[in-house]
């Protein structure tokens, strides 16, 4: 039960977080590596260290409390000269704390509600106000893991302060596991097709979103006047993965990605481009450890 749990709340903590780091995830142990090499134009390199986890704590029969968080350490190398220093924008860091709470609805839904204050800064000045913001999701989550065609749904509302949009947004996601070889994902962050050769191999085609939004705690001066305040990624991924499972929960995997959609940018203070750090496609190369439900 408790398995069940961190799944539900670990899917839909992740499943809309369209700007900054996001993940459709059913993980309560996450490790994993990215890296983006630089394209030509942009001289930029990003690497990116993720550590997440998940603890249920049970308050009945039908009622959890779910707290978990994800470390994200984010590397930034520029080859190409800037007419700015880069120094401030070396290391970058997002802290999430999860606080969820899952309920029984009725016999068929369950209602689940995610607080998730979120640190993002570069740090060089400790913390400050800006460097803190807040998400939350409500949502009601419903499976059938016995039917002849498995199937999970999640509706709901997710707010997030990052995104610049000041009403919660839509929550939809759809899994289906149509034949004993293959399943799929629809929705946003992430859509996926999965072909499971055997109980050890998984092959997955997916398209995804990925980025963030960092606060900058030292502003960077601009030619123009301006003034950077923020550094943030939004990018649209197209990639092929596989998974080796060690047992049904834990596996090693690593994927291979090209963006159709990429943009990098400096914003200021209200959310507006300033300066443009990349806009041309890279590679995405991510790999790592989990320990998963699904």
């Amino acid at each position: 039960m408790q398995k069940k749990i961190i799944a539900v709340i670990c899917c839909v903590v992740c499943i809309f977080l369209s700007l900054p780091l996001i993940a459709q995830s059913t993980d309560v142990l996450k490790i994993e590596y990215l890296n983006i090499p630089k394209n030509l134009e942009s001289g930029i390199v990003t690497e990116r260290l993720k550590v997440g986890v998940n603890i249920p704590l049970k308050v009945n029969n039908d009622s959890y409390f779910v707290v978990g968080g994800e470390y994200n350490q984010f590397g930034i190398n520029f080859d190409k000269v800037l007419p700015f220093s880069t120094a401030d924008l070396s290391k970058l860091y997002i802290t999430d704390l999860n606080l969820g709470y899952i309920t029984k609805w009725n016999d068929n839904w369950r209602l689940v509600s995610i607080a998730t204050p979120r640190l993002a800064s570069n740090l060089t000045e400790g913390t400050s106000t800006e460097d803190f913001f807040f998400n939350a999701t409500v949502a009601f989550w419903k499976e059938n893991n016995k039917a002849d065609q498995p199937y999970r749904i999640v509706l709901g509302l997710s707010y997030n302060s990052t995104t610049g949009l000041p009403i919660p947004l839509p929550l939809v996601s759809y899994y289906k596991r149509y034949h004993p070889n293959w399943s799929y994902t629809l929705g946003i962050p992430k859509t996926n097709f999965k072909y499971h050769s055997n109980k050890n191999h998984v092959w997955e085609m997916a398209l995804l979103l990925d980025g963030y939004f960092i606060n900058i705690q030292n502003d960077i001066a601009l030619d123009n006047g301006q003034v950077g305040s923020k550094i943030s990624l939004s990018a649209a991924i197209a990639t092929l993965g596989y998974q080796y499972k060690l047992n049904k929960n834990m596996a090693f995997y690593a994927y291979v990605g090209h963006s159709v959609y990429q943009e990098s940018i400096l914003r200021d203070n209200s959310r507006n481009d300033v300066f443009l750090l990349n806009s041309k496609q890279n590679l995405f190369l991510r790999g790592g450890f989990k320990i998963g439900i699904f």
